[in-house]
This record gives C-alpha cells, sequence and structure tokens, in this order.
C-alpha cells in the first residue's frame, strides 16, 4: 500500500463504525470515513465465524492486494474498514475485488 496506511487500533476501527456510513453487497461491508488526511487508512476485519485462521489470513491478503492494485482509483483522504461477510470464504481474487470496487462505487469515493 503505497499511498495508504493500515488502521491498526481499536479506537480507529470504532471511530469509522460511529460514523454509520456503511454499504454492503454479497461477500463485503465497507465503512467509510473522512478522516482530515492527504492519505488512506484501511483496516480489515475479518469474524472468527468466517472459517479459522489460514482462511481469516487469506481473505485479509485478498483485500489488501485488490486495494494496492486499484487504489489510484479512491479518493484519498479516507478511513475505510472493510468487514469480510461468511459468504466470502469460498470466493476467489476476482470476485473480492469486483464487490470492492463495486462498494466503492456505492459510496461514491472512486476517481
Amino acid at each position: 500500500m503505497k499511498f495508504s496506511e493500515s488502521l491498526k487500533k481499536n479506537n480507529d476501527f470504532k471511530t469509522v463504525y460511529n460514523e454509520k456510513n456503511s454499504k454492503a453487497n454479497k461477500y463485503l461491508i465497507l465503512y467509510t470515513r473522512k478522516n482530515g488526511l492527504d492519505i488512506n487508512r484501511v483496516g480489515v476485519s475479518v469474524s472468527k465465524k468466517v472459517g479459522n485462521s489460514v482462511v481469516r489470513h487469506h481473505l485479509t491478503r485478498l483485500i489488501r492486494e485488490s486495494y494496492r492494485l486499484n487504489e489510484y482509483q479512491f479518493n484519498s483522504g479516507l478511513d475505510l474498514v472493510v468487514v469480510v461477510r461468511n459468504t466470502a470464504k469460498d470466493c476467489s481474487y476476482k470476485e473480492i475485488e469486483s464487490a470492492l470496487l463495486h462498494l466503492a462505487k456505492l459510496h461514491c469515493i472512486l476517481n
């Protein structure tokens, strides 16, 4: 993530959740919030209900990679939290990528 940082602190996640600005599709839920910075900060949340640690880490890597490759399309100055739904555990990279871009279009955060 060349132009972005990761959201790591629980407090940062809660701040984005409390904004209550979310859109969802079959595989993902995307929460957004303006952060007042020149960069985006991205966090990924995968519940233990989705699968074991191997499955959860695999999904996290898929989301981070799909964001990284399409990062130039996103507006800057945003905090993004991606929550993975249980239906995403058998998805391919292309399905995750299209789901992420679909949610970004719904939020109107693409250039």
